[in-house]
Order: structure tokens, then sequence, then C-alpha cells
């Protein structure tokens, strides 16, 4: 396996086709394209993905859809431009037509696969009847496979009721099938190692590697309530699948890349603790950020790197050049914007976290609850005396954020559910003002680990909460009053945590457990308050004691605000203490919130 962090550039625009590449393959299946043009697709296939990734977008799918009705790659690698456009715009139109055009490319893929495979996956490796498959054919297996992957995550998308959920899942549950096969297959005697096989090895290793990875972040508790009958995941295996497919030059590469570097800048950091390595991210990127200086997708990712590390300022300087570099894909700048948006949150500029909030509720469809939601919230922390920019009101904001939710496969995301319950008391005559609505979103993003990297702004924070905290002590009784004392105690802890006041951070989150039976309304504040009290054990090396907090955290709560967020991070901490494999006690209940 090549070693993490390696900085090899798979090869991506290589300049001519290496000869052994021109080596005839095996025969393919009757009424397939010569087997020969497999070498020539891959090539094609690979100078598309350079175009690509020089933000040449429509150029790309231009030399890909010649041959999109007849070469299973030209096909695949079509269809998933055209994914990650739909799940950039979340536009209906564009769904449809990328789940369409993958549906299409499955069909392709199943016109090369080996008649007998499409009846039974289990025969690939140690068949008893000596067939044999061809290279093109086992090409067409993980292409088939990744198609089914990627329909799956589309149908999620796309449907609103369980049935066309459970479908979804089916499809998951098929590709992994596929890919678990192909995985001891080509361990085996049987595997052809033709000209183009580190193409296939490097599809197996992103299929294993996200499978195995994905797998490994979900707590016991929800994996069972997916049903995932036999599945395991392995992160340390999965992570080595994925480094070996991204660090050797192969057509998958650019996906085990970008996979990597969302679970490093943000699967890590917001279902995580927060406390990973960046190293590993930072070693990926590099040479693909040299040789492609003025990617859109790889200044987003140095710009989530810098933001992580606490480096405000770069990281707005690389989304800027991000948002700079290209104006084809408009979506490319959302993801900026959003990252934008926080990044001045952290810096306390509210009218500036409003500007891309609003930018965002006019141009992305991802969540108009939210973004409107998070422009409130932003006013919402300005003096009452300060104008409000193009005259906009925060209560009139918060009163019409439900009326703006939308379903994804049939639920609403947890933030947004969570931003409408929120709002909900502002629809009251006498509307009770949240206290600090913009600090309270950050930490469910995680943000205050962001904020803690830098001592002024986290000074600067603490010293908002106070005096928040001062008003609410002097403010009128309301039924909201202890719910809003404890919320601004949570985000005060935190600040405490940062700056080294480890008592004092440890009394907040502690009087938040407490005083669990006097909240009413913001139920997450108690396990969520636990879960920070025990990471604090963790840094002082009273592990057994963080752990006892953490099963009691992830047992004793349920039915509360973005749970699952919180039980991925509850997990996270408990196997980074490896006490997640000594857990027995799994808390019955449904726990049917989604990310």
């Amino acid at each position: 396996m090549a070693a993490r962090g390696s900085g090899r550039l798979p090869g991506l625009n290589r300049p001519a086709t290496q000869p052994e590449l021109a080596m005839a393959l095996d025969t393919g299946p009757a009424g397939s394209c010569p087997p020969s043009s497999l070498v020539s697709s891959l090539d094609e296939c690979m100078q598309a993905l350079d175009l690509f990734l020089c933000n040449k977008f429509s150029e790309s799918l231009e030399r890909l859809r010649p041959r999109a009705k007849d070469s299973m790659y030209h096909a695949l690698i079509y269809a998933t431009i055209l994914e990650m456009q739909a799940m950039m715009t979340f536009e209906h139109e564009d769904i449809l037509h990328a789940g369409q055009t993958m549906k299409e490319a499955q069909e392709i893929c199943q016109r090369f696969r080996k008649k007998s495979a499409m009846v039974s996956f289990s025969g690939l490796v140690g068949k008893q009847n000596g067939e044999s498959f061809t290279e093109e054919e086992i090409h067409a297996e993980v292409c088939y496979a990744e198609c089914l992957l990627q329909r799956a995550a589309l149908t999620f998308l796309q449907d609103e009721n369980m049935v066309n959920f459970i479908k979804g899942g089916i499809k998951v549950r098929s590709s992994y099938l596929i890919y678990r096969e192909l995985s001891n297959f080509i361990q085996s005697n049987h595997f052809p190692r033709g000209p183009a096989h580190l193409h296939l090895e490097g599809g197996v290793a992103l299929g294993i590697g996200a499978f195995n990875l994905t797998l490994s972040l979900f707590p016991p508790r929800i994996l069972k309530l997916l049903e995932f009958a036999g599945f395991s995941g392995d992160k340390e295996y999965g992570l080595g699948q994925l480094h070996e497919g991204a660090t050797s030059s192969n057509l998958r590469a650019l996906l085990c890349v970008m996979l990597l570097l969302c679970y490093y800048t943000f699967l890590t950091f917001i279902l995580g603790t927060g406390e990973e390595s960046l190293a590993e991210a930072q070693a990926l990127l590099k040479p693909y950020l040299n040789r492609y200086p003025t990617s859109a997708i790889f200044l987003f990712f140095a710009g989530r790197i810098e933001e992580i590390k606490g480096n405000i300022d770069q990281a707005i300087s690389l989304f800027e050049d991000g948002c700079a570099a290209q104006q084809a894909w408009k979506q490319f700048h959302h993801m900026c914007y959003w990252e934008l948006m926080w990044c001045f949150a952290y810096k306390g500029m509210w009218k500036m976290a409003y500007f891309y909030a609003d930018l965002l509720s006019k141009e992305s469809r991802w969540s108009k609850a939210m973004y409107v939601y998070m422009k409130a919230a932003f006013l919402s922390m300005l003096p009452p005396q300060e104008p409000r920019p193009f005259g906009e009101q925060e209560v009139e904001l918060f009163r019409c954020v439900s009326t703006l939710k939308q379903k994804i496969a049939g639920k609403s995301p947890p933030t947004e559910k969570f931003a409408i319950r929120k709002a909900r008391r502002y629809k009251a005559n006498q509307p009770v003002r949240l206290p600090v609505p913009a600090l309270e979103m950050m930490y469910m993003w995680n943000g205050f680990t962001v904020l803690g990297k830098q001592a002024k702004l986290t000074e600067q924070t603490l010293e908002t909460l106070c005096q928040t905290e001062r008003e609410l002590q002097a403010a009128p009784a309301s039924e909201y009053l202890h719910d809003d004392c404890c919320s601004v105690l949570l985000l005060k802890g935190l600040c405490l945590k940062h700056l080294g006041r480890t008592t004092q951070a440890i009394q907040c989150f502690s009087y938040i457990h407490q005083s669990e039976k006097k909240i009413k309304y913001d139920h997450y504040l108690v396990p969520n308050a636990l879960l920070e009290l025990s990471l604090l054990y963790v840094q002082q090396g009273r592990s057994e004691e963080a752990v006892s907090i953490l099963r009691r955290a992830k047992n004793n709560y349920k039915n509360y605000s973005m749970e699952s967020r919180t039980l991925f991070r509850i997990h996270a901490a408990l196997t980074k203490l490896k006490a997640a494999e000594q857990d027995e006690s799994v808390a019955e209940g449904d726990c049917s919130t989604t990310l």
C-alpha cells in the first residue's frame, strides 16, 4: 500500500498512452466494443477529469458526451460529473437528469458484464465450472457497483417517501456485496492482471474504502436502525484503501482524494471530536494544488484546512480566490459562501456573515429555512439601535423560517428542524428573543473548535456571552429563561475550556446537567453538556470518568434536537478512548433523524 500522505500525484494528463496500455486485452462479452477501446476510454476519461480540475466543466462534459452511450467509463464519468452538479444545485430537474443519466450508465455497464455475474456475485471467486473473467468484464463489475452506489445517493436526495428510501438502501447493499466479492477476487489467482489493472484496483479501493470508512463512523444504534446486517466498518482499513487509490495513477484517484479530504476536513470535524490532525489532508492536497493552483475544488479544500487551523484571514482569502477562479458553476461559490459566512461569524463581523447568508438564501436551494434563520440570527447579534442591512428585521425573518422547510428522503434535515423549532417563539404576539442564536448554531457545526484556536476571538465571544448572561439575569421571568441560561452556559463553558480555564468550564457543564429537570424545550443541552464535560476529562487524563459520562449521555437521552449528530460525536469519542468495543449497553429506541 502506498504510504499515506506520500504526495504522489496520479497522472491525470498524460501526454500519450503508455506503450503497455496499447496491448490488446482478452476478448470481451458478445456485443461489447473491442477490448482495446477500454484503454482509449480510460485515457480519454483521464483527460476529461483533467479539464474538470482546470475548471473547464463544459469542455469536460463535451469530451465525454460522444461516447457516453457506448463506453462504460465515458458513461460513468459523464454521469458522475452531472451528479456532482445536482448535489450542489439541489435543483429537482438536475437531480432527475443526473439520476436518469446514471441509470443509463448502469445499463451500459451491464452490457459488458459476464452473464453469470448478473445472476450471482458470489461466483466471482473460486468458480467450479472453469469459467474465467476477462479484464473488461471485471471493469464492468466495478463500474456497475459504482453506478448503483451513486444512484442510491440520488435516490436519497430525490424521493420523499419511505418506499423509495428503502429502494436506495437496496442499491447500497447490492453495491456493497459486489465490492466485497471484487476485493476477494482481485487478491486471488483468478484475477487477470491486464494493462489497465491499476484503474481496476483503484475502483475497488474506492468502493471498499468508502464503505469501511463510512460504516466505521456510525454508532451501533444507528447501524441497527439501518439494518446493515453483516456489514462492518474498519476505519483504518478503509483509510488505507482510499490512500492507496488516491496515490496511484488511476481514474478514481480524484474521487479517493476528494473523499479523504471530505473525511479529514468535514466528517471528523463535524461528527467527531474535532481534534484530528490535518497533516494527511495537507499532504494529499499539496501536489494537486501545485498542479492545479486555480482549481475551485482544491482552493475550497485549502481554505477549509486553514479555517480549521484557526487561520481565519488566510481561509477567507482562499475562499474568495475559489469564487474568483471560475464562473461556470455557481454552486462552487455557494460552498465558499457557506464557509465565508462562518469565518466572518468567528470574527464577530455579523453584517458580513449576514451578507453571505443573504446570498445563499437567494441563490442556493440546499435549505432556504436554514439560510433565512442564519440571516435573522446574525441580525439579532447586532445592537438594537444599529441599522439593519436592506431594512430587514430579525423578528420577521424568524417568523417566516417555518414556511421554507423542505424534505430530503421524506424528512427535513435536522439542522433545518432545529432552526424551525428555535424560531417558533417569534410567532407569539410578544416574542421572547433568542439570546445568542448565531453562536448556538455555530456550536451545532462544531465551530467553537475553530474559534478556540484564536484566543482573541475566544475572549471576544466570551465577553458577548457574559454580557448576554447579565441581561438574562435582569430579564423578566419567562418559560424560556432557564433554557436560555443553560444554552449560554454551554457556550460559555466551551470558551473557558479553550482559554484554559478548566475548572470554570467544568462548573458550566455540570450546572447544565444538574439543571436537567428545569429545562423545558432545549433537551439537547444535557447530553451535549455531558459530551463536552467528558472531552474535558479526556484532556485531564480522567479516561474512566470520561467513558462513564459518555455512556450516560448516549444511553439516557433520546428524541432531542440534533440527536444523530451528538451520537456520532459520542461514538467518535468512545472509539478514540477504545471503549466502543466494550460498550454492550446500546439503548433501545428509534433514532430516525438523518444527517
